[in-house]
């Protein structure tokens, strides 16, 4: 006999004689065939006495060359390592891991994840750190009934290159990798009914969109999804874990956002394309997982020291309204300091076409600053002022109207002293000598002319309504307004002096502009 090579290559196969039974048969390599031997003395250097640490040689004795099947072996393999082991059941005389295991109808795989580390890459891109896992039967790979003391075989790369393993993809990944430091953290067990685990760690950047209208008071709602590449559903089902298919750390803390809640979905999806290798529908696994955003970094670095600007843009309304240098200052300084801030923030952000939360209130406060200023220049027209405010009444509605419009109310108050001045112009009789002139008539008169007693009154002849009236001497007469002395009295108009307007705006804005602000 020879001595047998390291990496025997023998397979399960069926039983093709009555006489063998499946617990006695074993692979050997084609043309080949292994067979303990006994212990024995070696005819040169050894005796009896050292039996004990002699190791068993496996001879190999030439199968005829009209076999080409794979020979059958002996039932003794309780000597052989895990690697002859492995490569017995993965012997390419009987086992192809270019194809799935063999299966009735679609092979079921069971997936469990157990997510360690979760971060935000940017905006809309998250980094997992995670160890996946698994689950599935190979019926090739079964030696329970050749070995059934045997544990189970438990392997890392090279075990994972010799057997078939399911190809699953992130579907929505940026880039995927396999963790690990002095090589790829993949495991590998294979039980004696064919059950095998494999597991690796795997550090994936995935995309979320994310829906930014309410940022930063916003929650997301993200995805994990798994998908076969190679396989449809009617050769491979993807399952999650019946037990446990997700297991999240204890520890695991977001820096940005908090862990609402988890989901698990499976579904199927259709293929990409219609032609080709991917058609049918795929089997999906979704990990759908709740973040909402932790608010306490924008509060701290963005919404208080925007709230602090904008009350200092408010320190103008204690400054004289004449002070045009500081007040000017102090409002530009805010905007610009306010601008820098929130492009500070919004610089990680994407460029999206709706408006955000964010947007709304740096406009407000911007608003708000600018609305500082523009009353600054308000106030300040109005003490470069020389004359007097004119007003009906002195309320905040006739100060800001008398303000506005200075040269209307003096129209109005120059109308209304010349009907006053019409008030007291003389009264006299009517023109009319008869007897029907009346008390009434008399009062609803004014007479521009008047004449002495010694002189006659002309009197005025009428004729038809048609002809025209043609006096020596007329006298022209105005109808009095039914105003009563007391109703012109009421309607006094007051003045109010530049300062004392600018003044008065100045401190009404104190009050105006922060109640807005809160509101």
């Amino acid at each position: 006999s020879k001595e047998a090579s390291t990496s025997p290559l023998p397979s399960f196969l069926e039983d093709k004689t009555s006489k063998i039974t499946p617990a006695e048969s074993l692979i050997a390599s084609e043309g080949e065939m292994i067979e303990t031997n006994s212990i024995s003395e070696e005819t040169t250097g050894t005796s009896s006495n050292d039996s004990d640490n002699v190791t068993p040689i496996i001879t190999t004795t030439e199968a005829p060359a009209e076999d080409n099947d794979c020979p059958i072996l002996k039932p003794s393999m309780n000597s052989l390592t895990q690697d002859q082991l492995t490569s017995i059941l993965t012997n390419a005389c009987s086992y192809d891991k270019l194809i799935k295991p063999p299966t009735t109808g679609p092979l079921p795989v069971y997936m469990q994840i157990d997510l360690s580390h979760i971060e935000s890459a940017d905006q809309l891109q998250f980094k997992a750190h995670m160890l996946v896992q698994y689950l599935y039967r190979d019926n090739r790979l079964k030696y329970e009934h050749i070995l059934p003391h045997r544990g189970s075989l438990l392997g890392e790369e090279l075990l994972r290159n010799k057997i078939w393993v399911p190809h699953i993809m992130v579907r929505n990944e940026k880039d995927t990798k396999i963790m690990g430091i002095d090589g790829k953290d993949v495991f590998v067990s294979i039980s004696p009914k064919g059950d095998v685990v494999y597991s690796y760690r795997m550090s994936a950047t995935f995309y979320c969109w994310m829906n930014l209208q309410k940022f930063p008071f916003d929650s997301q709602d993200c995805f994990l999804r798994w998908n076969s590449w190679t396989y449809n559903t009617t050769n491979l089902v993807l399952h999650w874990d019946e037990d446990d298919p997700v297991k999240i750390a204890t520890n695991l803390h977001l820096t940005e956002f908090v862990l609402s809640g988890t989901w698990t979905e499976e579904r199927e999806v259709p293929a990409s394309f219609t032609k080709g290798a991917f058609v049918g529908n795929f089997s999906e696994l979704v990990f759908k997982f709740n973040l909402s955003r932790e608010v306490g970094y924008y509060i701290m670095d963005y919404f208080l020291p925007s709230i602090l600007l904008v009350c200092t843009s408010w320190v103008t309304f204690w400054l004289q309204a004449d002070a045009s240098a500081p007040r000017v200052t102090l409002g530009t300084s805010t905007m610009l300091a306010f601008i820098t801030l929130n492009g500070g923030i919004n610089k990680n952000l994407p460029k999206v076409s709706y408006i955000k939360a964010s947007e709304i209130w740096f406009l407000a406060c911007a608003c708000f600053i600018f609305c500082s200023m523009a009353e600054f220049a308000f106030v300040n027209v109005i003490w470069r002022r020389k004359k007097r405010v004119e007003l009906k009444k002195q309320s905040g509605k006739h100060i800001l109207k008398g303000a506005l419009t200075p040269s209307l109310a003096r129209k109005q108050l120059r109308k209304a002293e010349s009907i006053n001045s019409l008030y007291k112009t003389r009264s006299c009789t009517s023109l009319d000598g008869s007897e029907n002139g009346s008390k009434e008539s008399q009062n609803n008169y004014l007479t521009v002319h008047s004449f002495p007693t010694s002189l006659k009154v002309p009197t005025i002849t009428t004729q038809s309504d048609d002809d025209l009236i043609e006096p020596e001497d007329t006298v022209t007469t105005i109808p009095i307004p039914e105003h009563n002395n007391n109703s012109l009295q009421a309607q006094k108009w007051h003045t109010m002096t530049p300062h004392e307007v600018a003044n008065w705006i100045d401190k009404k804005s104190r009050i105006v502009f922060p109640a807005n602000l809160l509101f």
